[in-house]
């Protein structure tokens, strides 16, 4: 009778830890991980494809080219340090696009055998740039990439100085961009960047009553360092 009643107690108890479920073999056994129920398990946090950079940059041009039909003729412009903005969306990990957002102005000089006339007149730029980029991400918190898009650069605010009148047209162009960012943490970063535009633009110029045109070969180098902001 005893040997029946406690083969009966064993047989409720297995059946009632069976009805349990893992909770109470986990409470049971120390040393078993916790059991989180699905609807409560935490998931990591989406990283935004969102990016802004500011950055101080330098914009260094090529001081190159020249007035149609004046022999020997040539230009320079003066080179500027301006802010510039740029917003980067990612599609991936590795391939994001960048807006770069900046202006600045540039003297045109008289170079070569019009180096007499000195300073021609003056320019403001706005060139907006779009880039496609690609990130190597296998460098911890350094990130390199590289990039190429377009550029398209309006000339406004125009003026004469040697010149009476001053026109450069608008221009398309070619960026090619390289640079880093070092990642302080989840959403700081230093930046670093260097893009070269190809910028050829024509121009119309009336000097002493005379009209003449030609190109400006400027193909300014765009070197920028500055701070990087991941949402």
């Amino acid at each position: 009778m005893f040997r029946t009643s406690k083969t009966a107690i064993r047989a409720t108890l297995a059946a009632a830890v069976a009805l349990a479920g893992p909770s109470v073999a986990a409470a049971a056994d120390p040393t078993a991980p916790e059991v989180i129920p699905a609807g409560e398990m935490a998931l990591p946090e989406a990283v935004s494809p969102w990016q802004v950079r500011l950055r101080a940059l330098g914009v260094i041009t090529r001081d190159s080219g020249a007035v149609d039909g004046v022999a020997g003729s040539g230009l320079s412009f003066s080179d500027t340090v301006i802010p510039e903005l740029d917003i980067s969306y990612y599609f991936t990990d590795n391939i994001a696009a960048e807006l770069i957002l900046g202006t600045t102005f540039a003297n045109v000089y008289g170079e070569g055998s019009i180096a007499g006339l000195g300073r021609v007149g003056k320019t403001w730029l706005l060139p907006p740039s779009l880039t496609l980029q690609y990130h190597f991400t296998d460098f911890g918190a350094f990130k390199p990439y590289i990039g190429a898009g377009v550029n398209y650069t309006m000339f406004y605010s125009q003026s004469g100085a040697a010149a009476t009148s001053l026109d450069v047209k608008n221009s398309f162009g070619v960026v090619l961009q390289a640079g880093f960012d070092y990642m302080l943490d989840e959403h700081w970063g230093l930046n670093v960047d260097v893009k070269k535009v190809l910028l050829r633009p024509d121009f119309d110029v009336t000097v002493g009553g005379a009209p003449l045109s030609g190109s400006a070969e400027l193909d300014p180098w765009l070197i920028g360092t500055g701070i990087t902001y991941r949402f």
